[in-house]
């Protein structure tokens, strides 16, 4: 798979086609390796050792972003012909379908670790999975931008979505806070979840009528 991905994503041979047999060599000594985990590997009942468990659970940390790459490579491909085709601006796609299904893994599993008991894991993740995207998605992305394009800066302009979605990201921060440190001295009440909702509800609706204004006022022009 990471053959097919460098072909794809990073127009890199690495088979025995381009040159060396990166690939070739490395599948062979991976599956040597899988066949003597296979074999000394302990029972269900033991724990796997460490220095083994650790270098196999970062292994499929890389296949699993490289197919996380691949696919929403192709999806945003596919949303930005869709809103071609259907006359949807773009910003309002990215905040509405892509929004949505680049989020369903991380509802999902954070829904699951709720449902079982694991509330401070699931809010963790919550806030940890958006700052891992603003902090490394954004910081890779303008490092390759800058990279390529031989440029020191890059602008960026604030669009009217964007603000409103940093309020009520802060206000929704605020909200946690108050109703879970300083009201309920560590418990989220109930209500968090259905004002939670409602915030979002008001984001989406005030933000598509800001893009569809924006939008209307360009094409008059």
């Amino acid at each position: 798979w990471l053959g097919v991905y460098c072909i794809i994503q990073r127009d890199t041979n690495l088979f025995f086609t381009g040159g060396f047999p990166y690939i070739e060599i490395s599948t062979s000594v991976s599956i040597l390796i899988s066949l003597f985990i296979t074999k000394f590997a302990p029972a269900e009942e033991a724990d796997l050792s460490l220095t083994v468990s650790v270098p196999i659970a970062f292994i499929g940390f890389i296949i699993a972003a490289t197919w996380i790459d691949t696919i929403a490579d192709q999806l945003v491909s596919l949303l930005t012909l869709l809103g071609v085709i259907c006359r949807i601006p773009g910003s309002i796609m990215g905040l509405t379908v892509l929004a949505w299904g680049n989020s369903m893994g991380d509802l999902s599993a954070n829904m699951t670790m709720a449902k079982k008991g694991l509330a401070n894991m699931a809010i963790t993740a919550c806030f940890a999975g958006p700052v891992f995207n603003i902090l490394i998605g954004l910081g890779l992305g303008f490092t390759k931008l800058n990279t390529t394009t031989g440029q020191d800066s890059t602008e960026v302009e604030m669009s009217p979505s964007i603000s409103v979605g940093f309020l009520f990201l802060l206000l929704n921060c605020i909200l946690v806070l108050l109703g879970g440190l300083v009201w309920n001295s560590g418990h989220i009440p109930k209500g968090y979840g259905y004002i939670a909702l409602t915030l979002y509800g008001f984001y989406v609706f005030i933000s598509i009528w800001l893009q569809f204004s924006s939008y209307n006022d360009d094409e008059n022009e």
